[in-house]
């Protein structure tokens, strides 16, 4: 997610130097410029975070921002409505490279990422990571569901699940790498990161582990949370929520979300919303939260462990109580 790659690349770099970075999600055509006019004299590097749901958002962006280095966290598939489809995100996400490279800055590859390397292609300036071949490689390593990093010989352990974040971890650390702090300074700052919002963090209930992202979801995100909750030890039961803003695409990529839960072996699967509850006609399937919070009185979850993943939207926080 981009907010945590801002949040993490922010406290790596502020280990230096004065940064300002965007507060909160102010990431788009009104975020940005109130984050520029919060820049200081004494700040000496901004991390501006910008998010677009259509064409030519990022193109605008870049020229209210005018970045000197830039990085896309990924392609996913978010916003596919008002970007027309997949391809049309991958245009439009490329708004910031083709930017950086008309004005020849440097640009940040996370080369696992096919389409990163693919269309950042021969430019000279760029900062990579990733294969063994990038200036910087990284080895992702697993403690008790929290993700972290092996460079060279030092391990750096963040407070974050999910291997997705070991990209977001990843970028932070080559970013800092390249400013030349040394890698006890950027260890410390990922292992005393706490992330600020409900983006995977992992909540102990009595007996239960509770994986809370009840902040946003896509179906890239929803795999990805999906594949990581499999490998969690004991029973366990995902409640997952609707994910909004896909477009025509939108019962096609929740049936794939089903038939991938299904094959994995879940104790239970619960849905809310009603875009699954179209892709899944079961008991399990609930409209809202309302409907599951009466579910949950009468029939408790037994499972040991229990995934909550949905938009924004869907509110599926209301239902931890209940738990």
């Amino acid at each position: 997610g981009k907010t945590t790659t801002k949040e993490l690349i922010s406290i790596v770099l502020s280990k230096k130097f004065n940064v300002q970075f965007t507060f909160g999600n102010l990431n788009n055509h009104i975020g940005v410029p109130l984050t520029i006019l919060s820049i200081r004299n004494s700040h000496q590097i901004a991390v501006v975070e910008m998010g677009a749901n259509h064409q030519k958002e990022i193109e605008l962006l870049c020229k209210i921002a005018k970045p000197s280095l830039g990085y896309i966290t990924n392609f996913g598939k978010a916003h596919l409505e008002g970007f027309g489809g997949y391809e049309g995100v991958i245009k439009g996400k490329s708004e910031l490279y083709n930017y950086l490279i008309n004005n020849n800055q440097t640009i940040l590859v996370n080369e696992n990422d096919k389409i990163q390397k693919e269309k950042t292609g021969e430019y000279p300036s760029k900062i990579t990571f990733g294969l063994s071949t990038s200036n910087y490689q990284f080895e992702p390593i697993f403690k008790d569901h929290f993700v972290g990093i092996k460079y060279n010989e030092t391990e750096i352990f963040s407070n974050l699940t999910g291997k997705y974040n070991y990209d977001n971890i990843s970028a932070a650390v080559a970013l800092g790498l390249h400013f030349n702090l040394n890698i006890e300074d950027i260890k410390l700052a990922i292992e005393n990161y706490i992330p600020s919002n409900m983006r995977s963090q992992i909540q102990k209930k009595g007996e239960k582990t509770l994986v809370l992202d009840t902040y946003n979801a896509n179906p890239s995100s929803m795999l990805v949370s999906l594949e990581n909750f499999k490998t969690f030890e004991g029973s366990k039961t995902i409640i997952i929520g609707d994910m909004l803003e896909l477009g025509e695409e939108s019962l096609q990529e929740h049936q794939t979300i089903i038939d991938f839960a299904k094959s994995c072996n879940f104790d239970e699967i619960i849905t809310v919303g009603p875009h699954f509850k179209s892709v899944y006609p079961s008991v399990n399937a609930f409209l809202n939260t309302s409907e599951l919070i009466e579910r949950l009185q009468l029939m408790p979850i037994k499972e040991d462990n229990i995934l909550l993943k949905a938009s924004r939207g869907i509110a599926l926080e209301k239902i931890i109580e209940f738990l």
